[in-house]
C-alpha cells in the first residue's frame, strides 16, 4: 500500500510544499520511495492528489511532525 504525506516547507524544499511516497509493506513497516510532488501553491499539490491520483485526505495526527500537513491514502 502507499500513502502520500504531504510537507509545509521541508528543509530539502525550503520554498514549496512536498508531497513524499511512502510503501507500507504487509508487517506494517514504512519505506520512503524516490516519488515526490512539489508544488509552492498547497491547493495544487491537493489537487494534483486528488484528480489525478484518486486519493482520499485524512487530517494530521496530534503527534505528527509539525512539517507534516496531511496524508493522502
Amino acid at each position: 500500500m502507499s500513502v502520500w504525506t504531504v510537507y509545509d516547507h521541508p528543509t530539502d524544499f525550503p520554498n514549496n510544499y512536498v508531497a513524499r511516497r511512502f510503501e507500507i509493506s504487509e508487517g506494517g513497516e514504512l519505506k520512503a520511495t524516490d516519488s515526490i510532488i512539489i508544488s509552492p501553491d498547497l491547493e495544487t499539490l491537493r489537487r494534483v492528489l486528488l484528480v489525478e491520483t484518486g486519493l482520499t485526505c485524512l487530517a494530521r495526527m496530534e503527534g505528527d511532525d509539525p512539517k507534516i500537513v496531511e496524508t493522502w491514502i
